[in-house]
């Protein structure tokens, strides 16, 4: 099995805490995720550490449900999601720049074996980009309309 890696990132013209606050409140995160997530739900918590989320992602004609623990390794800047039933790890970096923020979503998991994991591996890393760039954007339009008008 090979280890497969997808990941994406974007600057955020609102400030790192704020971002962050939005990413880790599980009941807000689901406003800005694409059309290919369904059936978020909360299971657990609803912010950071110790939360549990179950959804489903659809990319490249497959659907494929998850049950995410999150974890916090560093407070207001990592955030992890952990899949229950598999090696499916996505990490949330949220880094200040200048009242703007940089955020960057990468996921990993262990591919199939075999002529499988060799189309896994050279197509799945692109659709979930595509995928991460879209939530980043949407992430962007959703804190942007968070912030106080002056």
């Amino acid at each position: 099995m090979a280890k497969v890696e997808a990941s994406a990132e974007r600057t955020i013209d609102a400030p790192a805490d704020a971002v962050y606050g939005y990413l880790a409140d599980m009941r807000r995160h689901a406003n800005f995720l694409p059309p290919q997530f369904s059936d978020f739900q909360v299971v657990e918590g609803g912010v950071g550490a110790g939360s549990v989320t179950t959804f489903a992602v659809t990319a490249g004609g497959r659907t494929r449900n998850y049950r995410m623990r999150v974890t916090e390794p560093a407070p207001g800047r990592t955030l992890v999601e952990s899949d229950a039933d598999s090696s499916l790890v996505t990490t949330f970096n949220v880094e200040p720049r200048g009242g703007k923020s940089l955020v960057r979503i990468s996921t990993s998991w262990d591919g199939a074996g075999g002529i499988g994991g060799f189309f896994e591996k050279t197509f799945a890393p692109k659709a979930m980009r595509r995928i991460y760039l879209d939530e980043l954007d949407r992430l962007n339009t959703y804190a942007v309309a968070q912030q106080p008008v002056n």
